[in-house]
């Protein structure tokens, strides 16, 4: 697919009709929480058009709808994408900025590669991590994207505290590569204790809204949080949140 076709088919999330349901009669040996999430991927549409458009994950269309609405990503941009791996939202972000912009994205974990995007295997926690970035893009970063989400653990009040911790960590690191004006893009679960990292945000971004893209599964409580206008200059009390649902 050519790269003008391809701009196209990404600047929407206009999914495919909807084929008839699947159902997945349980194995032996299997878990019903193992039938149950494989009739699900089966029966997601976004699934079905994540395998379609040639998409590493359903997530990609997470970013797409994002974007769709806040308009974040531009021609010519340098982007992050902590926690890349598969590189769903990696391909996003280079259709989006085209040839004349840089995505780098950075995981612990192998990424097999993708045409434009340049791959760190490393913690973003390094303390070296912020200095390979700033080189790998050629400055600072314009956009720092991040889906990362902790390892559940079943318990939800700690499943929360851990998303919040990681969201805290990206967050400080987005603070340390990001160009005045830029933008911080991630995963939060709502909860209940996020409300001191949000004022944080506020300190240091001039608009931070919340917003639930349709492709994320209406069961989970996972959203988003999209912070714009970056300070750079350590921000100054704010209360100017504004919540999108």
């Amino acid at each position: 697919m050519s790269g003008k076709k391809k701009q196209g088919a990404v600047r929407g999330a206009k999914l495919s009709g909807r084929s008839m349901a699947t159902r997945v009669k349980s194995a032996k040996g299997r878990k019903l929480s193992s039938t149950l999430w494989l009739q699900r991927q089966l029966n997601d549409p976004y699934v079905a058009e994540a395998k379609k458009r040639g998409y590493r994950s359903r997530a990609a269309f997470k970013l797409i709808e994002l974007d769709d609405r806040f308009h974040f990503l531009g021609k010519g941009q340098r982007v992050v994408d902590l926690g890349a791996t598969p590189g769903g939202w990696s391909q996003v972000a280079g259709e989006r900025i085209g040839n004349t912009g840089k995505v780098v994205a950075l995981d612990i974990n192998e990424m097999e590669p993708l045409p434009d995007v340049e791959f760190l295997l490393c913690d973003f926690l390094d303390d070296a991590a912020p200095g390979l970035l700033t080189q790998a893009l050629g400055g600072p970063a314009d956009v720092v994207l991040s889906d990362m989400a902790a390892p559940a653990t079943g318990h939800p009040k700690t499943d929360h505290l851990r998303i919040i911790g990681l969201l805290e960590v990206a967050l400080d690191f987005a603070c340390s590569v990001l160009s005045p004006g830029g933008t911080f893009v991630a995963k939060v679960f709502q909860g209940g204790s996020e409300r001191e990292l949000l004022n944080l945000m506020n300190k240091n971004f001039a608009k931070v809204r919340h917003a639930k893209p349709p492709a994320s599964r209406q069961e989970s409580a996972e959203t988003y949080v999209i912070a714009t206008g970056f300070r750079g200059d350590g921000g100054t009390d704010t209360e100017n949140a504004e919540f999108d649902t």
